[in-house]
């Protein structure tokens, strides 16, 4: 019997899976999302509702309230996240896998701590590259949040607020708004600088020095999540080094304000 040579039959592979581009209609839903989740409109329906109960913003005269402050930033805390956890849901997407990646916790806890001196050194470096070149952008002699910090008790409830509505809260906003950039609207990259630009317009009332800076911060906090894929770093260390800042203002330092 003649050997025949084998014949292996080829197999053909299946085609690469296209990723459909975002649709028009994806794209509205998603600008609407980041718009409503950017901190700007929850703030203003808390501050109208809080107005329709007849509570103002200062004391009486042109004194911030600390309860105010303190109660419309926690309420928006609760109230961004329940709307992203909400969005996300509606379209299928796991939270946890946004916010957590696939990386252990405790290595970006760890990554987190020691983050905080490069971020307070980012502040340093960048307020006094403002007041050697643009000190006219100093517009705020004191930081009305600062004049707050009266007492242990002053103390504590923003140690609260620093850590829940600017660590947790802000970070994961932050990787929402950033996730959806890349998903719909041009790409993470044009999301890190729109959203770095609001996060620190944001903060125009601590002065605009302080808004210049707080965006710079947003941004390096935006980079270490694009680079980690998880929310627990740049969230450690947005808390402590608001703590940080916390502690330096209560003992007189003049930090710049909490992020």
């Amino acid at each position: 019997m003649d050997d025949q040579p084998l014949i292996t039959p080829e197999v053909e592979e299946p085609p690469p899976e296209e990723v459909s581009s975002p649709t028009p209609r994806d794209r509205i839903r998603a600008l609407v999302e980041v718009v409503i989740c950017s901190g700007f409109p929850t703030q203003l329906l808390i501050v109208l509702v809080l107005s329709l109960l007849g509570w103002m913003p200062t004391d009486g005269n042109t004194t911030l309230s600390l309860a105010y402050v303190v109660t419309l930033s926690l309420v928006d805390a609760a109230l961004l996240l329940g709307l992203i956890w909400l969005f996300l849901t509606l379209q299928d997407e796991r939270p946890g896998e946004l916010l957590l990646g696939g990386r252990p916790v405790s290595r970006e806890v760890t990554l987190g701590i020691l983050l905080v001196p490069v971020a307070l050194l980012l502040t340093a470096i960048s307020f006094a590259l403002i007041l050697q070149f643009a000190p006219t952008l100093r517009n705020v002699p004191e930081n009305p949040l600062e004049a707050l910090m009266t007492s242990p008790m002053a103390i504590a409830w923003f140690a609260v607020v620093a850590v829940v509505a600017g660590g947790i809260r802000e970070e994961v906003q932050r990787a929402f708004i950033l996730h959806r950039f890349e998903q719909r609207l041009g790409g993470a990259v044009v999301g890190l600088v729109v959203f770095s630009v609001a996060f620190g317009l944001g903060h125009l009332v601590q002065g605009r020095d302080a808004a210049i800076v707080t965006g710079v911060l947003g941004a390096f906090w935006g980079v270490v999540y694009l680079s980690r894929r998880s929310v627990v770093a740049p969230m450690v260390c947005h808390a402590l080094f608001n703590l940080s800042e916390i502690g330096i203002a209560w003992l007189g330092g003049g930090a710049g304000p909490p992020g």
